[in-house]
């Protein structure tokens, strides 16, 4: 889980803009600052698509990667993700615990500052309890092969066990929170088809 280059989700740029251009269209969330998250199961093309959308606003991207307590608790990541944002919401700087993957430990805590942009990717970034905080939630899926295959090639085939049963637990967290169905955007990860608005306001 440590590395985090996945395929684009489509053309990141182009995706990026449609995003971006929502986001603005829409009154700040986090503070005086907007919220971008970008989730979706592991393997599907978040992290390319979220560093398209920094570069266009200048934000500070968080990964989800980092706030996982390792593969038994990476979808018990509630208290850091409220660690980070609830603290931004009062222009105070969030903190988070960062978690060493090759180290199996905390590594250290980081500060990041209240900031009119900020992106948040990574599996859980769309947790309900941090909702009304969140300016535009993006939901980028591929299929289950597909998001194996990158991840075996990115954490090495040792790894198979453990995306196994991270994709299983992923599935369980997905659905209790409904986080496709409450999703902005839609963005499919093989760049096959374009983007997907929602207006669930």
């Amino acid at each position: 889980m440590a590395s985090r280059s996945e395929t684009p989700a489509g053309r990141p740029g182009v995706v990026a803009a449609t995003v971006v251009d929502l986001a603005r269209s829409r009154p700040a969330t986090l503070g005086v600052g907007r919220l971008v998250c970008v989730d979706g199961p592991a393997g599907s093309g978040k992290t390319t698509l979220a560093a398209a959308v920094a570069a266009i606003t200048g934000a500070q991207v968080v990964h989800m990667d980092d706030l996982m307590h390792g593969w038994e608790h990476a979808t018990d990541t509630t208290a850091q993700l409220r660690g980070l944002l609830q603290p931004m919401a009062d222009s105070r700087p969030g903190r988070y615990e960062e978690w060493d993957w090759h180290q199996d430990r905390v590594s250290r805590e980081v500060s990041v500052p209240a900031a009119p942009w900020l992106v948040v990717e990574g599996v859980g970034s769309g947790n309900p309890e941090v909702a009304p905080l969140v300016t535009v939630l993006v939901w980028v899926e591929a299929d289950d092969d597909l998001r194996l295959t990158r991840g075996l090639e990115r954490d090495g085939v040792a790894m198979r066990e453990h995306w196994l049963g991270f994709m299983r637990d992923e599935a369980l967290m997905f659905a209790e929170h409904r986080t496709r169905e409450r999703a902005d955007v839609l963005v499919d990860g093989t760049g096959a088809a374009a983007p997907v608005l929602r207006d669930l306001r």
